[in-house]
């Protein structure tokens, strides 16, 4: 299908806004919104969010990516990833101004975009769809039980390790200092675990993103790459929760994996992959 881009920009708390909507021929009553994850701009790592807006594009589905402020061309001070509501809900104003017949929207976030998603798809009605590819629930303790989960486990299995430490090109003694403190973090004194908060102190982050998730109707879409920490660290998160096992399993929560993606689907058959998966999940409700 053909399509249009038009440069979008808007205010949000005195500040300009910039972003790109793709605008099909024949736009669908549903549109979506991507929402970067970490320090990138609309484009994306190897231009992940342009083919993914496009690609949907193509396939009827209009979409706007922006930049949050601070970062790429908008304007006014980097916030955190929890700190971003107000840009999103400029973003999800001007969508619906700048595409006329759009009766609702899905949010689309990888990394801390997903978390920030989260955190805001509750408090606002015109969301009704949330895409979530691996979730940024980082904690200190969560991601050090990750990292010897996920990472020590498969490098004492590797090869090319030993062949290294036989032929001396391994600095034993660095690796196992590096072991030694991220074991530390991860069965230390319990400090910075993934959930389980003491009486009186602030809740976790993956229990912050639970809450926020459970106050959602909307449908969910939970993409989750095999080889990558942030996506592991999610699913250990997730597995120790009762509350987070009977979220995902709910009727509303549709799920998918590839078993060799990397954190940013980096490869044109991942990203394809997650093209062809969120424009079924969008046409299949």
């Amino acid at each position: 299908m053909d399509y249009r881009e038009d440069v979008l920009s808007f205010d949000c708390g005195g500040d300009a806004l910039f972003g790109i909507v793709s605008v099909p021929a024949q736009i669908a009553r549903r549109a979506v919104l991507i929402v970067v994850g970490g320090p990138q701009y609309r484009v994306g790592s190897h231009r992940q969010f342009t083919t993914l807006a496009r690609a949907l594009a193509a396939q009827g589905v209009a979409s706007l990516r922006f930049d949050y402020r601070g970062m790429g061309d908008s304007h006014g001070a980097m916030r955190d990833f929890e700190a971003v509501g107000e840009d999103l809900r400029a973003a999800v104003d001007n969508l619906f101004k700048a595409l006329p017949g759009v009766e609702e929207v899905v949010i689309w976030g990888l990394c801390d975009g997903a978390s920030a998603a989260i955190f805001y798809a509750a408090d606002d009605a015109r969301v009704t769809g949330l895409v979530l590819l691996n979730p940024w629930v980082r904690t200190s303790g969560g991601h050090a039980k990750a990292t010897i989960k996920h990472y020590y486990r498969a490098r004492l299995f590797d090869p090319e390790l030993w062949k290294k430490i036989l032929r001396g090109q391994f600095n034993v003694a660095a690796a196992a200092g590096s072991f030694v403190r991220i074991a530390g973090a991860a069965f230390g004194n319990g400090k910075g675990g993934a959930s389980g908060a003491s009486a009186g102190a602030p809740a976790s982050l993956p229990d912050r993103m639970q809450a926020g998730l459970a106050r959602f109707r909307g449908k969910v879409l939970l993409i989750i790459s095999g080889a990558d920490l942030t996506a592991q660290e999610f699913l250990d998160t997730a597995a120790a929760s009762d509350k987070w096992q009977g979220l995902l399993a709910a009727p509303h929560v549709s799920r998918q994996t590839l078993p060799e993606a990397d954190h940013t689907f980096s490869r044109r058959v991942w990203k394809d992959q997650v093209v062809n998966w969120t424009g079924d999940w969008l046409r299949s409700w």
